[in-house]
């Protein structure tokens, strides 16, 4: 274990002796304990050897996570046909749970470097797993994606982004304009077909693997506004495509979508407003994010991004008159992308 850095020894000593009592078919290589993959959470993901090949361990300290929703989700993925990994071992008391290796390559690593024709097969193939979740999956005992959790989403922007990142207090006119910019975006949630919701079906948990995609990072799922998870794939916080495609694969999910019986509706133009009202919101909260990951958890690197979250955001404020309050908060902040444009790219 000498390549992983350990914080807390306790932790460390904690995973030795849980590793020391599993199964020994296992053929685990403790040794060659090392880092997998970082996380914007607490959470962790390392990977030792075993005697079938390399396997993937999930920390995760149960005083901030809980892997009970990760057990019960993934196994509701993996019956509705989908590639979720396969749990070895798991303990929800330590927070420890060993897991199948989906492999090196994420959905973003390929993606940046794939011609077009290998980028179509990749999100493709992603558009056919969602259709397949949202149409088999119960969302009926997952958490309610409701008023309340969208405003609490909202609120991360608020206080991280505009508040500690720019600064800025807002005037009573600004809190009146980002109050009706919040009824309308909790309005398109609210309206919306609620279905199982990944939250975060993004490339960054996709990976490239047989079956395609392997899928992770679904702990956190709930029951939510039915266009939210495609708009979180083809409007990602790391990668872009221009809109043409974008339109391309949307129309390709909502035509999936109807034949295998999602509530999706006839008409494509409110499809794809919805999908941009959902992007848009979760824009908001990822920018919030990534300025707490900045000043709270010292990890400077995710603000990278600001400026393609900024470009989504304004790119559809702009477009819609009922988000128009919202444009002229988003120019206060960020008026350079307004006047001069940014490529997405």
């Amino acid at each position: 274990m000498s390549t992983v850095s350990w914080p807390d020894p306790a932790r460390a000593e904690l995973l030795h002796h849980w590793l020391q009592g599993l199964d020994p078919a296992l053929g685990l290589r403790a040794g060659t304990l090392r880092p997998a993959s970082e996380d914007a959470s607490t959470r962790r993901y390392l990977r030792l050897d075993a005697a079938q090949g390399p396997l993937v361990l999930m920390d995760a300290p149960p005083a901030s996570n809980d892997l009970r929703p990760f057990l019960q989700v993934g196994e509701q993925l993996r019956q509705a046909g989908l590639h979720a990994p396969q749990v070895l071992a798991s303990s929800t008391e330590l927070g420890f749970m060993l897991l199948e290796d989906l492999g090196n390559t994420p959905y973003l690593q390929a993606l940046l470097q794939a011609e077009p024709r290998e980028a179509d097969r990749l999100m493709r193939a992603a558009i056919g797993a969602l259709v397949q979740w949202q149409s088999r999956a119960d969302a009926s005992a997952l958490p309610a994606y409701d008023e309340a959790f969208v405003r609490r989403e909202l609120q991360i922007f608020v206080d991280w982004c505009v508040l500690k990142e720019y600064g800025r207090q807002w005037t009573e006119q600004q809190q009146a304009w980002w109050e009706m910019s919040c009824k309308a975006l909790v309005r398109n949630m609210l309206d919306q077909p609620l279905v199982a919701m990944h939250r975060d079906y993004m490339v960054r948990n996709l990976m490239v693997c047989e079956p395609l995609p392997g899928i992770l990072d679904f702990q956190d799922m709930v029951r939510g506004p039915l266009c939210y998870d495609i708009a979180s794939l083809l409007r990602d916080a790391f990668i872009s495509w221009d809109e043409e495609r974008e339109l391309d694969w949307a129309i390709r999910y909502w035509e999936q979508a109807r034949r295998a019986g999602v509530p999706i509706g006839d008409d494509f133009g409110e499809v794809w407003r919805r999908i941009e009202w959902c992007g848009l919101q979760r824009h908001l909260k990822i920018l919030g994010i990534f300025c707490r990951l900045k000043h709270r958890d010292g990890k400077p690197r995710y603000a990278e991004d600001l400026p393609r979250l900024f470009a989504y955001a304004i790119k559809v404020s702009t477009r819609y008159v009922e988000l128009s309050p919202l444009t002229h908060l988003l120019q206060d902040l960020r008026g350079d992308l307004v006047q001069d444009g940014f490529s997405l790219r």
